[in-house]
């Protein structure tokens, strides 16, 4: 089934609106992670992700603070005034994860991918293209984001 590409240039912001951001770009993919993790960061049963080019993304007002994971490679951006967890960067990744529900208007962001099933609550049933156990190997991604952008997107 072809989607249409949301409306571009897309803002969002977090739960207080201090802390804004711009996508300027279509989505490389959007997915669904069911880890523990994501479970606990959002309070929900998973999270769900728009991933950017790291081009594609700006934030426009406020300063993003890390919080969540504190490790070397990962970094999450919260609000610094209401902690709202807004988006994640990985190094040496050429992307911007960022949390679908966070733009104004998140509805056209069906997951595609769904990560970590094996972590998923029982009473959730996963619905996207493609699901996994844990993530994806590294070489079957470009053709997740091929499939996706053949998909027309979101």
């Amino acid at each position: 089934m072809a989607h249409a590409d949301p409306p571009l240039p897309a803002e969002g912001g977090c739960r207080c609106g201090k802390l804004r951001f711009r996508v300027s770009k279509p989505a490389l993919f959007t997915s669904a992670c069911h880890c523990t993790g994501c479970q606990r960061m959002t309070g929900s049963a998973f999270s769900l992700t728009v991933s950017l080019s790291d081009d594609a993304f700006e934030v426009i007002e406020g300063t993003p603070v890390i919080g969540g994971l504190h490790g070397p490679d990962t970094h999450h951006h919260h609000c610094e005034h209401c902690k709202s967890w807004v988006y994640s960067v990985t190094d040496g990744v050429p992307f911007v994860d960022l949390r679908a529900t966070m733009l104004d208007d998140p509805s056209g962001f069906e997951p595609f991918i769904e990560v970590h099933l094996a972590e998923k609550l029982p009473w959730v049933s996963p619905a996207a293209a493609h699901g996994f156990d844990k993530e994806p190997d590294g070489p079957a991604w470009p053709d997740l984001m091929r499939a996706f952008a053949e998909r027309g997107g979101h």
